[in-house]
């Protein structure tokens, strides 16, 4: 048994096309799902965050760390328009790299998506109880925090995870409208904050403009850059999109230059409006404007915060959803995760068993420890996309690419410099945790997936071939 064994170009396309879910997701739709994602509750938190490292100069670690993504997104661009499959990142891993990478990586997006669902109900179900604790409504505590802090269960967390889960399950189009809402409301709360803060400007506040110099920078990009991810979700909707080979791309370039704009927007005006050192990061975007004074704008800023966080736990489920689809279809999960609902044509098993793990996980176990380390599994997924660009440009030359990412292989070789970069600055205990959670999807892999791969137990596929589509 080869665990290094390649799936052939001709078999990952024959599983995508024997997919019975509807193709109704236009580029707009799939550049909201990437906005839905990254524009979630780090525009209000992480902008402070990275200010008390940087000072102003913030605004810079915002433009570097969107270069980065962006280089990043050029290469997942390129891969989407070769195959225009569910699996984002462990679809090509499995082409490119083999089985057992494939399982990595898969697994690694699991902690990106399934865990960062979670943590984000975490987060909206505080966001949403100081909001009724603000109207005087207040809830037991025992059933709004999880055992790990001294309550029985997070309940708020469990029921949003619970309506989200319901709606991804009656139908992809309904979902993609939801979303579609939920980031426009988001979008113009932004730039409301944006045009009442641009006039409470203090020019004294930029000065000194990068109080702790380089160092500070990109210590904040280090930090802020995670406000970022969400936009390779993207491409876990190729099956679904009218035009993928169009749309997916697109879709992408659309979602980062617009993320990018608002994050620089809000940095200019934050930081405009309150000395670095007193912003406040837990409450950083509506507590600028209650300090000068416009208090309905900091509620409606929070009431922004809190919709931002539930279309964040819409697009990560549903990228967690089908990428269990797709290992379901490689047999390296069981296979009742990809059966596809006769009626809603979606996956439904995958949506109610993600759902319901994800709920347990916001409800009742510690997210502060398992958070740590899931930025390792992102940043270790975009490094993998880069090394695929490079390599399929030398082992298929002539493949028919519809979007070709500029300067390879300069592109993608920055890219994983800067994912290098980025994973060094991470502590050890992160790397610890990160480990136990690669061991046991490997133990996984071990004693199911290896037994059950379609690709193990069928011919062995064929070396990816240098073809004209």
């Amino acid at each position: 048994m080869n665990i290094f064994k390649k799936k052939s170009l001709e078999q990952m396309l024959q599983g995508a096309q024997k997919t019975d879910l509807k193709k109704n997701l236009k580029a707009k739709d799939i550049a909201a799902f990437g906005i839905g994602a990254v524009v979630g509750v780090g525009i209000f938190v992480a902008t402070g965050e990275g200010a008390h490292a940087a000072g102003p100069a913030v605004i810079v670690s915002f433009i570097i760390a969107g270069i980065i993504a962006c280089l990043c997104a050029l290469c997942y661009c390129e891969l989407s328009t070769m195959f225009p499959v569910a699996g984002s990142t462990y679809s090509y891993s499995y082409i490119v790299f083999g089985e057992i990478i494939a399982m990595i990586i898969g697994w690694c997006l699991t902690a990106e998506y399934l865990v960062a669902c979670s943590a984000v109900a975490s987060g909206w179900s505080g966001t949403f109880v100081g909001i009724l604790n603000s109207f005087g409504i207040t809830l037991p505590s025992a059933f709004i925090t999880s055992p790990a802090k001294g309550g029985i269960v997070d309940l708020p967390a469990i029921l949003i995870i619970a309506v989200i889960t319901y709606i991804l399950y009656y139908g992809m189009k309904e979902s993609a409208k939801v979303n579609n809402i939920i980031v426009g409301i988001k979008i113009s709360i932004i730039v409301i904050f944006v045009i009442l803060g641009v006039t409470h400007i203090s020019p004294a506040n930029y000065k000194p403009f990068a109080p702790f110099g380089f160092n500070g920078i990109f210590a904040a990009t280090a930090a802020i850059f995670f406000s970022f991810i969400g936009f390779d979700a993207i491409s876990t909707a190729a099956e679904e999109a009218e035009n993928p080979k169009r749309d997916i791309p697109l879709g992408i370039i659309i979602c980062l230059i617009a993320v990018t704009v608002l994050y620089v927007a809000v940095a200019v005006v934050l930081t405009g409006m309150v000395p670095f050192q007193e912003i406040i990061s837990e409450n950083a975007v509506p507590g600028a404007l209650a300090r000068v004074g416009i208090n309905w704008g900091a509620a409606l800023v929070g009431t922004g915060a809190v919709l931002g966080m539930i279309s964040t736990i819409m697009v990560v489920l549903y990228g967690q959803v089908r990428i269990f689809m797709v290992m379901s279809r490689d047999g390296l999960l069981p296979k009742i995760f990809s059966k596809v609902h006769p009626k809603h044509k979606t996956p439904y098993f995958s949506t109610l068993i993600t759902g319901t793990i994800a709920a347990i996980i916001a409800g009742f176990l510690p997210l502060d420890i398992i958070v740590q380390f899931l930025s390792i599994g992102t940043l270790l997924s975009f490094i993998s996309v880069s090394v695929a660009v490079i390599v399929l440009r030398k082992t298929m030359p002539n493949f028919k690419r519809i979007f070709r990412a500029p300067g390879v292989p300069v592109t993608p070789a920055l890219s994983i410099i800067c994912c290098v970069i980025l994973l060094s600055r991470l502590h050890a205990k992160t790397w610890m945790g990160f480990l136990v959670w690669l061991a046991i999807g490997l133990l996984m892999y071990a004693f199911y997936g290896r037994k059950h791969s379609t690709l193990q137990k069928g011919e062995s596929p064929d070396k990816p071939e240098d073809e004209v589509v």
